[in-house]
């Protein structure tokens, strides 16, 4: 089965509610149904998940759909020369990534001094926490998309078998940037997409996240064989060649920091420990159901040769103009769908008054992470003043108000910190 689609395609994630019923017989029974439902409807939403218009009988199997062109944008062309490609998939109930797995605490007793090390957690993908996740994510235009293209097309070498020692593909992608851009969360929303879009081909999909600071061992030189350890477990899951497994490696310069770096004063361990996460590495490509995605917020601190190891270095910087004003409206809405904000028009209100555009151009320069704390911090600043009423909904104009209040109050935290650090200096 192929990973890769052409530009025209239109990608149909259907997600389904927990059922006894098997995948297969599901998407049999459900797909001419939302087929037939698609090109009879106009003006669906991209982007969006949203319950389908099908007979009640069938609606009690089906949660959502997702929209979703390659590119990320537009809108859907005529329904009559749409190509649909359908993914239909059930989220992992949270019990089943729960207890004891191949990753907790538990050696083998063999008195290493390992046996209280949780070397990574480990997860079952698609997974209920991760619902909605990619939708939420706001970068600029066609970034998610091109990153998903390039691990469908690295999957897509493993699965032609292209010899990688006559072309380099490591399957390893990196992002960098500031703390708080969404780093992390999207390493994780990609590999929720691949467990999506790959399930015609592996029939598990593994996100198993290591714990960087659990590697370093009190005990000298025996950092090296925690990593040994950690990959050997790996290496059980992609053994089985069912399985796809999403290596996450979070601010991965703890683990490959530049040895060229390293004065004599640093442990030889650390050296050891980079040494050991190379050789690993270079042992797991040769495995095709791998993809590793690593993070960093100090990329110039990474060693050289984890970075040539890199097929992709994308940069992850704060959010433009564009991308602030799209966060802040996402989260306005989920505002109002919750009943806190007054239901209205935001463009409307952003015209009369232009609290919207205002409070967007100040908060350029901040990270999608503290654009994403000031609904709560504005609430909390809201429900202690004067206009705030029991039980009644918040205008919009008034939440706006509040939230650039609080924003003005994080600013000038951040300048007094500023302050503080230039003092001990």
């Amino acid at each position: 089965m192929s990973f890769l689609s052409c530009s025209s395609t239109v990608h149909v994630e259907v997600r389904l509610k927990r059922s006894d019923q098997r995948l297969p017989a599901l998407k049999a029974t459900l797909e001419p149904l939302i087929h037939s439902y698609l090109q009879s409807s106009i003006n669906l939403p991209l982007n969006v998940a949203f319950p389908p218009n099908i007979p009640e009988e069938d609606h009690q199997l089906v949660e959502t759909i997702l929209l979703e062109r390659d590119n990320g944008g537009g809108r859907p062309s005529e329904a009559t020369v749409n190509k649909y490609s359908f993914h239909f998939y059930m989220p992992q109930r949270e019990e089943a990534n729960s207890g004891a797995g191949l990753f907790d605490a538990g050696g083998g007793g063999d008195g290493d001094g390992f046996e209280n090390v949780v070397a990574a957690n480990h997860l079952l993908l698609p997974a209920s926490r991760f619902v909605g996740l990619w939708e939420n994510l706001i970068y600029e235009n066609g970034l998610k998309e091109k990153l998903l293209k390039f691990a469908l097309s690295a999957l897509s070498f493993s699965q032609h078998r292209v010899d990688t020692n006559v072309i380099a593909c490591n399957r390893l992608l990196l992002l960098h940037g500031p703390p708080g851009t969404g780093k992390t969360s999207l390493c994780k929303a990609l590999a929720q997409k691949l467990a999506i879009r790959t399930q015609g081909s592996y029939a598990y999909t593994h996100l198993v996240e290591i714990n960087s600071h659990s590697l370093f061992s009190k005990w000298f030189s025996e950092s090296g064989k925690l990593v040994a350890r950690l990959f050997a477990r790996i290496g059980e899951l992609v053994a089985d060649r069912n399985n796809l497994v999403c290596l996450l490696i979070d601010e991965v310069e703890s683990l490959a920091y530049a040895r060229n770096s390293m004065s004599s004063n640093e442990p030889r361990d650390a050296m050891r420990v980079v040494n050991a996460v190379l050789t690993q590495l270079d042992d797991i490509k040769a495995c095709p159901n791998v993809l590793i995605l690593a993070t960093s917020n100090l990329a110039a601190s990474i060693d050289l040769a984890f970075l040539d190891r890199a097929d992709i270095r994308q940069y992850i910087g704060y959010p433009s103009m564009p991308a602030v004003r799209a966060i802040y409206k996402t989260m306005l809405s989920e505002l109002m769908a919750a009943g806190i904000v007054e239901r209205e028009a935001l463009e409307a209100e952003d015209s009369e008054e232009g609290l919207l555009t205002n409070l967007a151009e100040r908060s350029i320069g901040l990270s999608g992470r503290t654009l994403r704390k000031l609904p709560l911090l504005a609430h909390a600043q809201f429900t202690s003043s004067d206009l705030f009423e029991l039980n009644q909904k918040i205008s919009l104009s008034d939440f706006l108000d509040a939230m650039m209040q609080a924003l003005e109050q994080h600013l000038g935290e951040q300048r007094l910190l500023k302050l503080e650090s230039l003092e001990e200096l």
